[in-house]
């Protein structure tokens, strides 16, 4: 589990980078020094973040119950059909409210004035991935396990496990933790105001929230496909479409 993980984080990782040189403007060119160094990096923080994900989430009755079974040697195509349309629906749902809600934020920041800031289309497409299952694996895998875990230590619920309460707030605390994320990005693109914040907070803070309660109920293998169908809507789907009606 923790080899497969760690690869497909490191390969995502390296996905992700030709949409981060475009919207960014970089005047970095892709070349095999800044895979290589790349993935290296992405290597060891992967590797910390798999490693004690896969161990707390054990110690809080989390995890990703699919991929175990399967690995176990078991037929888990009945579950994994089980969650497919509801992740996707509430993916798209969560891509659909930050495009909305970006919609205000948007008119405020100068940067963001002329419309959603977007890169090709493959490019796009493979970022999502990056958005997917790495960021799945370092924020619900790793760090709302750790979070439930600390709630754990501090209050456990009736049943010995960690209380509704505990696990609530480590799911939004994450979700704060996942829109800062997106500040260091963000500030490649504009100055990095309170409304810039805010609009991080919030509009990431959506999706969130949705892919933290999926990993509480379902697994991360729902929380993996909610995320991949939001960044689909956010970076593929909704620029196809303003640019589709910005040529009519």
């Amino acid at each position: 589990m923790f080899f497969i993980l760690l690869a497909v984080c490191v390969i995502a990782s390296l996905c992700v980078i030709p949409y981060s040189l475009e919207i960014t403007s970089n005047d970095i060119e892709l070349s095999p020094v800044l895979l290589v160094l790349s993935a290296a990096q992405n290597l060891v923080l992967f590797a910390i973040a798999t490693f004690f994900g896969l161990l707390l989430s054990k110690r809080v009755g989390m995890g990703l119950p699919i991929l175990e079974g399967i690995l176990d040697g078991e037929n888990k195509s009945k579950e994994l059909k089980s969650i497919l349309l509801p992740s996707i629906g509430l993916g798209a749902l969560a891509g659909i409210l930050i495009v909305l809600l970006s919609i205000p934020f948007n008119k405020l920041i100068p940067a963001f004035q002329d419309g959603q800031i977007s890169a090709s289309a493959w490019k796009a497409f493979l970022a999502s991935f990056y958005g997917g299952i790495a960021e799945e694996v370092l924020l619900r895998l790793f760090v709302v396990s750790l979070l439930v875990w600390i709630s754990f230590k501090i209050k456990k619920a009736g049943d010995g496990g960690p209380t509704v309460f505990g696990i609530w707030v480590a799911i939004a605390l994450a979700a704060v933790i996942f829109g800062l994320g997106h500040l260091p990005a963000t500030s490649q693109i504009t100055p990095l105001t309170g409304i810039v914040v805010l609009r991080a907070i919030v509009l990431n803070g959506i999706g969130g929230i949705i892919f933290g309660w999926l990993y509480w109920k379902k697994g991360l293998e729902s929380a993996i496909i909610a995320h991949f169908t939001a960044d689909i809507v956010l970076h593929v789907i909704t620029p196809f479409i303003v640019h589709t009606l910005e040529q009519l």
